[in-house]
């Protein structure tokens, strides 16, 4: 079954999250998007927790040649993460792809400031973090951003994902402390076959539902 969008997709993960909030299971939640995807799922989120939203900007290292099949990320300016596995089964080298990782270390660094401005990214300590995205295909991308948010020690942190590759998923797992992923279906392929309306996330979205959130925040 199909979410029609993201905004739906980002309505049933908020119901499933309300119980864990109701029974006292996150402390000072924060909801943190993976953009540019997981912003209007995450939106959804935190109208349902009544939480703050931020985003944490990671950027998917490509297959060269095939740029949508993920095979390591970079965030911040933490060294950039790869799947060794696939690395060694293609052939490649972290040297030949430097240059890729230098493009896409750039782009984080646009798309934070574009986004946050100077704002730093929320202060994560003994709080239960979750972390949004729109979904799972190899699942690179959510392991780097996993990674650098456990080293800010929150005190707990969830994936929370409205579908995924099962065995992107199950791997994940030892990443998180608890991983929501609302659909896995066996014959996954991509992301955009689970959503009837998949349009492309843009920069101003983005920005237009943070700003939203923030001045819900601020009034509330």
């Amino acid at each position: 079954m199909r979410f029609h969008d993201r905004r739906e997709a980002g309505q049933e993960l908020g119901f499933r999250l309300m119980q864990w909030a109701s029974d006292g299971e996150l402390f000072e939640p924060v909801v943190l998007a993976l953009p540019r995807g997981g912003v209007p799922v995450a939106a959804e989120v935190t109208r349902a927790l009544g939480a703050p939203l931020d985003v944490l900007v990671v950027r998917k290292i490509g297959v060269p040649g095939r740029p949508e099949v993920g095979i390591g990320a970079v965030v911040g300016d933490d060294p950039p993460l790869f799947d060794r596995t696939s690395l060694d089964m293609l052939g490649l080298s972290e040297e030949r792809l430097a240059a890729d990782v230098a493009r896409e270390r750039e782009e984080v660094r646009r798309r934070s400031l574009r986004y946050r401005g100077e704002r730093p990214l929320p202060d994560v300590l003994h709080r239960a973090v979750i972390l949004v995205d729109d979904g799972l295909a190899t699942g690179v991308t959510a392991r780097a951003a996993l990674r650098h948010l456990r080293r800010r020690e929150p005190s707990r942190l969830i994936l929370a994902v409205p579908v995924g590759a099962p065995q992107a998923a199950a791997a994940l797992r030892a990443e998180a402390d608890d991983v929501i992923c609302l659909r896995q279906p066996p014959d996954f392929q991509a992301v955009g076959l689970w959503y009837e309306d998949f349009e492309q996330v843009g920069d101003d979205e983005v920005i237009r539902i943070l700003d939203a959130s923030r001045r819900q925040e601020a009034s509330s």
